[in-house]
């Protein structure tokens, strides 16, 4: 206690220990953050790759917003858009999902998918409210890789259809492009895939597909040739049209098949090579490999003929046409007079049923060389006469003198004979021949005589015809009215002179009546004459000798002649 009497208290200090028990507040943000590395880790492990593809451009593609599908299945987006640097097209940057990360091989092909309207289709339409979309076309073949090259445009055939591939080639002028028709007797059987142009060959080739089961229609004798649009040609022949189907009209397109007369051939299995030819003859000839060339010397005309005109012999086509006018030492001489044209033909043995090989070139030569010596000659003659195309004709002759075998350029020269428009030129010169040596001058001369005679003659009969006018002119039509009456009045008064009940009648009628009733009288008389005709004379019959004698004529005439005599 202290002085003052109150109680004093003593003061202590506080002792602090540190507790060594962590408190259970911390385990909230512990286990948060667990949860948290537990979900980044499970993404990152479970996310699936990143993938880089090549566009032409981002048109449509947005990040975080562009999906990317494999058959309308979503299996990935797209990420982010940058440029290349060297601004040839862009990079998409994409994740793809780990179930489809198996699908990431070489051979898979991207494609963007938007609104497409072409002669062949129009696909892409459900676009339009969705957006346009990736789409990955799988592959189980190649390597794997997370870089890609899109393509341009869908391609044509998907992958793993059944079927074969081909290539088609061409040096001609075809238009041909990506998903034009391959017909088949007018189905469509397949389509061009794609089109590779060689710099060096300048070829175009075309890789396309077949699809089955015509696939097996492909064969080592098949042939493909043009069937686009609408064709004609004029040739020897006349006027030739084809016509495909109208989805060639509109487009291109080709088809396919055996010509007649050859086998089918084996198989196609596996990709072949075939030429496009401009129509069904010309990949029918095709067959035709070897021929035997000579040479035509043509000192005719030759306009009308052109390259591939056929070569016919007794009307059977043989050959063709190889080149008009062939280069030679005597060209610069093509204006002289008298300078015959070479045409080089060639003559093909399997077009004559021999075998096309040397076998059957050497039998063509020795046979075509031994005609020549018994008269085969060749003749330009018209094929059609619409068109004026000519082809070579191959014909014996019995009437020709026989020549030499002659060579033009180391090819034998088949001799020739004047050709169908020559003769028609012939004859239609002595025609006019004929026609000048008409001596016009004096016809002419003759016919204007005659002319001026005609007219002279007509003019004298157009004078008798006034005259004859005149004269009819002068006859009075009141001179002419009174004989007319007077005619007339006679004839009333001749009408009423023997009317009924006119005295002329009644005389005429007693007159009748006395001569018949005379009749009746002689008819006993004339019954007796015709009974006894000598009864008027002779009462007992006998009948004595009559002199006849000529009954006197008391004409007043007679009496004067008889008098004078």
């Amino acid at each position: 206690m202290s002085s003052d009497g109150t109680e004093s208290m003593t003061t202590q200090d506080a002792v602090v220990a540190s507790s060594k028990r962590i408190s259970r507040i911390w385990l909230i943000p512990l286990v948060a953050m667990s949860i948290g590395l537990w979900m980044v880790y499970y993404q990152w492990a479970n996310q699936g790759p990143l993938i880089q593809i090549e566009f032409a451009s981002a048109t449509g593609i947005e990040a975080d917003n562009t999906k990317i599908k494999t058959k309308d299945v979503e299996i990935g987006v797209v990420k982010s858009v940058s440029l290349k640097p060297d601004l040839s097209g862009v990079l998409v940057t994409a994740r793809i999902q780990p179930a489809a990360a198996h699908l990431l091989q070489t051979d898979s092909n991207f494609w963007l998918v938007t609104p497409r309207v072409s002669l062949s289709g129009v696909s892409g339409l459900s676009t339009l409210l969705s957006g346009p979309y990736i789409t990955m076309e799988p592959s189980n073949s190649g390597e794997e890789t997370t870089e890609f090259v899109a393509l341009e445009n869908p391609p044509v055939t998907p992958t793993g259809t059944p079927g074969l591939q081909i290539t088609l080639n061409s040096d001609d002028e075809f238009a041909f492009k990506e998903g034009d028709p391959i017909i088949y007797k007018g189905l469509q059987v397949g389509e061009f895939e794609d089109i590779y142009f060689n710099l060096e060959e300048r070829v175009v080739y075309y890789n396309a597909f077949i699809e089955a089961p015509y696939h097996k229609l492909i064969t080592e004798n098949t042939k493909f040739w043009n069937a686009s649009g609408v064709r004609f040609e004029l040739a020897a022949n006349g006027i030739e049209v084809q016509m495909g189907s109208l989805e060639t009209i509109l487009t291109n397109g080709v088809t396919f098949g055996i010509p007649d007369g050859m086998p089918a051939g084996r198989q196609i299995t596996q990709r072949a090579y075939f030429d496009i030819y401009k129509d069904y003859e010309s990949a029918s000839n095709e067959r035709y490999k070897l021929g035997v060339n000579f040479v035509v010397m043509i000192n005719d005309t030759i306009r009308g003929l052109t390259v591939g005109a056929p070569v016919e012999y007794r009307g059977l086509e043989i050959g063709k046409v190889l080149e008009i006018n062939l280069p030679g030492p005597d060209n610069n001489r093509l204006l002289d007079e008298g300078y015959a044209i070479p045409i080089l033909i060639t003559i093909q043995p399997s077009r004559v049923q021999q075998p096309d090989n040397r076998q059957g070139v050497e039998f063509v030569r020795a046979q075509t060389l031994r005609w020549i010596e018994q008269g085969l000659r060749a003749s330009l003659k018209i094929g059609n006469i619409l068109t004026g195309g000519l082809y070579v004709d191959l014909q014996h002759y019995e009437d020709v003198e026989a020549l030499p075998l002659e060579t033009f350029l180391g090819y034998d020269v088949i001799p020739t004979t004047s050709g169908e428009f020559a003769q028609i030129t012939q004859k239609v010169s002595g025609v006019l021949d004929t026609i000048n040596s008409i001596p016009f001058n004096d016809i002419a001369n003759n016919t204007n005589e005659l002319l001026s005679s005609l007219n002279e003659t007509a003019a004298a009969f157009e004078q008798t015809a006034q005259t004859l006018e005149n004269l009819l002119s002068d006859v009075k039509d009141q001179q002419t009215s009174e004989n007319i009456n007077q005619t007339i009045l006679s004839l009333n008064t001749l009408l009423k002179d023997y009317s009924a009940g006119s005295k002329s009648h009644e005389e005429l009628i007693d007159t009748m009546t006395q001569f018949q009733s005379t009749l009746q009288q002689m008819t006993p008389l004339l019954q007796q004459l015709n009974q006894t005709p000598n009864s008027l004379i002779f009462a007992d019959g006998t009948q004595p000798l009559v002199e006849p004698k000529a009954k006197a004529n008391t004409s007043p005439d007679t009496t004067q002649d008889n008098n004078n005599d």
